[in-house]
């Protein structure tokens, strides 16, 4: 079982946009996965409740709700035969707590937007990810996501060249499109939309899905099927 944890404390940063095409993704190619949405805001619920019954299913958790008929364990529990396990975080996430919720996670992935203010979060984070969350480099586990950008112009290329300095990888550019509006407001993902209205948004996304690939556990290091680091989230 592999646990992607989609972080960034900035909100807008396209968290929601993130985990949910994961989630829809790996739904599309057999996998029954889990969405823990953990945002108060509770996005990446509502965008699973507009799925029809006819699209392959994906196991969702509002994580961010409490409820008393059942133990926190027992809400969080990851589904039988879920290969992979989303998780949408919160905005504001104090650095204090990045310690549980990464511990657990093979993929650390932080979406960023080219502004300054965000730019600014994102070094931030990164800083929090390696410093406080004690996460190496060498782990291999962290990588950035340019999100909604436009490749000609000055604030992205100004975005490339601060996440040149990182020494951390660039996974994804995904390009700013309408594509991402219609998938929220119809609960699909782009992977699930047809060929010739999506292909240039799902090309993006090929680099991502390898880099994912790769950082697949093996069977002897995939762990439980709980999700304890997040149980007190």
């Amino acid at each position: 079982m592999q646990r992607i944890l989609v972080l960034n404390p900035k909100g807008g940063s396209g968290k929601t946009t993130v985990a949910t095409q994961l989630a829809s993704y790996f739904s599309s190619i057999g996998d029954s996965p889990l969405l823990v949405d953990m945002d108060p805001q509770g996005s990446s619920t509502r965008w699973l409740r507009k799925r029809g019954a006819e699209r392959p299913l994906i196991h969702g958790v509002a994580g961010f709700e409490r409820n008393t008929q059942v133990t926190r364990a027992w809400q969080m529990r990851v589904p039988p035969g879920a290969e992979h396990v989303v998780i949408d975080t919160p905005a504001a996430v104090p650095a204090h707590e990045m310690p549980g919720m990464t511990r657990t996670a093979d993929a650390i992935l932080v979406p960023v937007m080219p502004s300054d203010i965000d730019i600014h979060a994102c070094s931030k984070c990164i800083a929090d990810l390696l410093l406080v969350a004690k996460v190496r480099r060498d782990e291999h586990r962290i990588g950035v996501i340019a999100n909604r950008v436009k490749r000609n112009t000055l604030v992205y290329q100004s975005l490339m060249r601060f996440l040149e300095t990182l020494r951390i990888p660039v996974v994804a550019t995904l390009r700013d499109s309408q594509n991402y509006v219609r998938a929220a407001e119809q609960g699909v993902g782009l992977h699930e939309m047809k060929a010739s209205a999506a292909s240039q948004d799902v090309e993006d996304w090929r680099p991502l899905l390898a880099w994912l690939k790769s950082r697949e556990p093996t069977a002897a290091a995939a762990g439980g099927g709980s999700l304890p680091a997040l149980a007190g989230g």
